[in-house]
């Protein structure tokens, strides 16, 4: 019954491929889920310190997406975005982006989370 609830899996969707981002990413838009991104990079150590925190807030937002995208397997996705720095993780509405968090700062990247959802529940509720 409840057994299979008990395995952990991953609400964070791993992006390797350009072509898999604007799949997501058009999904999303779509069904109207706003999107968090954590660009990262498999070498930059605060990157994947962000990982269990980031698998947490995908758990804690259930209607929005969170997908990871390694920099370097990815490489036009960040280029177009802009991503200089690891780690950064973009907010995306409507598939453009709408809050941008560089670094490996778990207390404002909530806070920003916290901000836009509560931004756009009141927004849809008027």
């Amino acid at each position: 019954m409840g057994g299979q609830q008990q395995h952990k899996k991953s609400k964070v969707v791993k992006i390797d491929s350009r072509k898999s981002w604007e799949h997501h990413i058009f999904e999303a838009t779509n069904k109207g889920y706003p999107v968090m991104v954590h660009f990262s990079a498999y070498w930059c150590v605060p990157s994947i310190a962000m990982d269990p925190f980031f698998e947490e807030l995908a758990s804690t937002y259930q209607d929005v997406l969170f997908l990871k995208v390694d920099v370097d397997e990815v490489k036009e996705v960040a280029s177009k975005l802009e991503i200089n720095a690891m780690p950064t993780f973009l907010l995306m509405s409507g598939g453009t982006p709408v809050e941008k968090a560089v670094g490996a700062n778990p207390d404002e990247i909530r806070k920003r989370m916290d901000h836009f959802i509560n931004q756009t529940h009141s927004s849809k509720s008027l």
